[in-house]
């Protein structure tokens, strides 16, 4: 009898843990960057004209803690230097070589903290963060805000973020034995999409 009741508080006491725990097990959700849906672009200026150049190599994942209340638990992302594009062969080179992509072969950004969560409307938030950019070897801890709209499983994690080339140990390249400097500062803008 007591055998009986000792194996009867033991499975009410299983049930009840696997109770707490539940939630986190159907809340925490990861989702993979979709590279051919996604998309990042950088933008500058020169002395001659502005310029951009578009990511064409990215991987990624999101960790949700609670997808419903957009509360990410994890989030980070990878650029192939190298896939970085003008659609102008010398423009590229100096870009490469400004990274130093011999050596640098990846820019990566990854989620330190959530701030502060913004619910914006249904499955859309504002999460105001700080981040660890790394380029050319160089990581800084960065502010940084996100758009997130959540559609039937589909991520949608867009913003922009202005920087400095010198921050990151880049020297601003040249062209034409220097008549052509490029602006130091520059705005990254993304779109990237995680299924």
């Amino acid at each position: 009898m007591l055998t009986i009741k000792i194996k009867n508080n033991l499975n009410f006491f299983g049930f009840i843990v696997l109770f707490l725990l539940m939630p986190n097990v159907f809340q925490a959700q990861q989702f993979n960057l979709n590279n051919k849906e996604s998309s990042l672009t950088v933008f500058g200026t020169s002395s001659l004209h502005d310029w951009h150049i578009i990511a064409e190599n990215m991987s990624g994942k999101i960790l949700f803690k609670n997808l419903e209340a957009g509360e990410v638990d994890k989030c980070d992302f990878t650029v192939n230097a190298e896939s970085l594009k003008s659609g102008k062969r010398s423009m590229d080179k100096n870009t490469f070589k400004a990274l130093n992509t011999s050596d640098y072969k990846t820019i990566t950004f990854q989620l330190e903290e959530v701030k502060d969560i913004v619910k914006k409307g249904a499955g859309k938030f504002l999460l105001k963060s700080i981040g660890n950019l790394t380029i050319t070897n160089v990581k800084k801890l960065i502010p940084i805000e996100f758009h997130i709209e959540i559609i039937e499983g589909k991520i949608t994690l867009s913003g922009e973020k202005n920087i400095k080339m010198t921050d990151f140990n880049i020297e601003p390249p040249k062209a034409l034995f220097g008549t052509i400097t490029t602006g130091n500062d520059i705005t990254i803008k993304f779109s990237t999409i995680f299924k």
